[in-house]
């Protein structure tokens, strides 16, 4: 259940959209594995003591994304637990390719679901003036990246922590066989 093959790196990388779960069903799952958890916006915001998305919003998003790679190019080499990424860094410029051969599970999540999350405006202050047409777009255009380099895809809209950790771990023996 490691790896594909003998690629160092992560046991587990998750993607998906800004508040499908990614580090809540990241932290869970790491804790089943008796890994470690690691976000990757957690070490941007440390490197560059802003959040992700004020980056954005400073830096621009090309930027961003160069900033996004470079950190995603090292966390890869020397990490070995179970790592979420940005919503965005899978359509970063060479990302997938760094993903490829990687066990990656996208977490989906729908538009519906997506807009009740509390903290979504908070964390994400590039999406008003309209949420519901940014995200919408968002997930049409980055859908087909995230199932371009995944393993596996899970739903976690309108499910319980529980039940989508199982089926990421599901997902992750399924490969490993």
């Amino acid at each position: 259940m490691r790896r594909t093959g003998d690629m160092a790196g992560p046991a587990l990388i998750l993607l998906g959209a800004p508040g499908s779960g990614k580090s809540t069903v990241g932290r869970k799952v790491a804790e089943r594995l008796g890994f470690a958890f690691k976000d990757l916006d957690d070490d941007l915001r440390a490197a560059h003591d802003l959040e992700a998305g004020e980056l954005i919003m400073s830096l621009g998003r090309a930027r961003f994304q160069e900033l996004e790679a470079q950190l995603l190019r090292t966390v890869l080499a020397s990490f070995g637990g179970v790592l979420a990424l940005g919503g965005g860094t899978p359509s970063a410029p060479g990302v997938a390719a760094l993903l490829a051969g990687r066990q990656v599970v996208f977490l989906d999540i729908d538009l519906e679901t997506l807009l009740l999350r509390q903290d979504l405006l908070l964390l994400h202050p590039w999406l008003p003036p309209n949420p519901r047409a940014h995200l919408r777009q968002l997930l049409a255009e980055r859908r087909p990246i995230y199932e371009s380099v995944a393993i596996a895809t899970v739903s976690t809209s309108g499910r319980v922590l529980g039940d989508i950790v199982a089926d990421v771990l599901d997902a992750l023996r399924a490969a490993a066989s």
